[in-house]
């Protein structure tokens, strides 16, 4: 991650605030508006005034990735992702995420056509330093508020130990909810979370689409927010060079570690769009484009393409790492080597790059109906969830098959498990950390 200069001289927080707008449930109700060189909705928004809007957040554009359905912005603190419907912003350190909001909302109304907010999210771990955080941020209670003034319709909840590891999320219920438990979720990547072999390309796009419409999820996130990284974890990620004077390779250098150290065989190479970036003196970022649908961008009413985010910054005393993807993850193992990676085979790659002493893993999901959560062999996309969360950290990993990773699993325990219900989502929640070796 990127240091500021006012934050040199002390810890840097790592754990994100992650904000999420949709401003229609899909980018097929976008096609209305006007284009600007093919692309619709928020996406013909002009840079300049993503720029304008981020400095009042504090953080800078370092590069952007144009893919087919979303563009992926890399920040000098964190990620910002633009698609027609939705905005996505995940900031650290000591940003001032919230107060990009009614900026953003101008910008959605004025330059994109949309004239109020469908659904809102926002959400964080617990902060490690939160004396150190500025405006709305300094408390937990002054972000609800803050969200409260601007959006009527808003629930806040804390997820975990309110004196250890927890989450925070604050939501706002579909602006035209129309069912009793707060309407269904937006339509994010659709697909069955459970036996969709969905970035094979030997796979037709018209049976991809047919898995998809089959199956209950809409919207999915995983998150696995990782701390008290492994000495062999954090050092890749320091510095060899100064980056004065060598902007011009940064890009590179962070392409080639990202290979080295294995973040660009989390997901297939041929669906992968990877842009990365190191800080000097310590830190990185990048961002990944995946078309895990092979008629991605033909079809704006079934989304194929998304995306996966990773942030790191390295410190003894405060480090941490993060990975956000919301591509549909089958939890079933799949026999293929190019197809997406299952559940438990993604939660192994990323924990055994940076082998965390504690990590925290949310999977939010959405159904069509909270009443009657699609179920697959009589288990809920969350319970699902857990047990691939389970069986990933707490089981030994196999020797061949196509378990590749031999890292540090069957040492982690659990100590926090839970399972919430939102009007329309649901969430997994759990905790780890690693056994005493004693």
């Amino acid at each position: 991650m990127s240091i500021p200069d006012q934050q040199a001289s002390g810890p840097f927080e790592g754990p994100e605030k992650l904000l999420e707008i949709w401003f229609a449930p899909s980018p097929a109700e976008c096609l209305d508006t006007t284009t600007e060189g093919g692309k619709f909705g928020l996406r013909k928004v002009p840079r300049a005034l993503w720029e304008e809007m981020l400095d009042i957040v504090k953080c800078k554009i370092l590069s952007v990735t144009e893919g087919t359905e979303m563009d992926a912005y890399l920040l000098s603190e964190s990620s910002l992702f633009v698609s027609p419907h939705r905005l996505i912003l995940k900031t650290c350190g000591t940003t001032l995420n919230l107060l990009g909001v009614p900026r953003i909302l101008e910008i959605a109304r004025e330059h994109a056509g949309f004239p109020s907010v469908y659904r809102l999210f926002y959400s964080r771990k617990a902060f490690m330093f939160p004396e150190r955080q500025l405006g709305p941020h300094k408390d937990w209670r002054a972000e609800v508020e803050f969200l409260d003034n601007l959006f009527p319709n808003g629930s806040a909840y804390t997820v975990g130990k309110v004196n250890g590891d927890h989450w925070l999320l604050y939501l706002t219920a579909p602006e035209d909810a129309l069912s009793s438990n707060g309407g269904t979720a937006p339509s994010s990547p659709h697909s069955s979370a459970n036996d969709v072999d969905t970035a094979d390309p030997e796979t037709s796009a018209e049976e991809s689409a047919d898995d998809a419409d089959d199956a209950g999820v809409s919207d999915y996130t995983i998150e696995i927010l990782m701390t008290h990284l492994s000495p062999e974890g954090r050092a890749p990620f320091f510095s060899k060079n100064p980056l004065d004077g060598a902007d011009a390779t940064a890009g590179s250098d962070a392409l080639a570690l990202s290979s080295e150290i294995g973040i660009s065989n989390i997901f297939p190479s041929h669906i992968t769009t990877l842009d990365a970036y190191p800080f000097s003196p310590c830190g990185y970022s990048c961002n990944a484009l995946l078309k895990w649908r092979p008629d991605a961008g033909q079809n704006p009413a079934r989304s194929g393409e998304g995306y996966y985010t990773i942030h790191v910054t390295p410190e003894e005393g405060w480090s941490y790492a993060s990975f956000e993807c919301n591509v549909p993850l089958p939890t079933k193992p799949t026999d293929k080597p190019t197809s997406v990676p299952d559940l438990k085979t993604m939660i192994r790659r990323v924990v055994d790059i940076f082998r965390p002493g504690k990590l925290t893993l949310t999977l939010f999901v959405s159904s069509e109906d909270n009443d009657a959560v699609e179920e697959e062999e009589g288990e809920s996309a969350v319970e699902a969830a857990q047990r691939a969360f389970k069986s990933a950290l707490t089981l030994p990993s196999r020797r061949g098959g196509h378990d590749e990773t031999n890292g540090l699993f069957g040492l982690y325990k659990r100590t926090d498990k839970i399972n919430y219900e939102f009007g329309g989502y649901d969430l997994a929640f759990a905790s780890f950390e690693l056994r005493s070796q004693s």
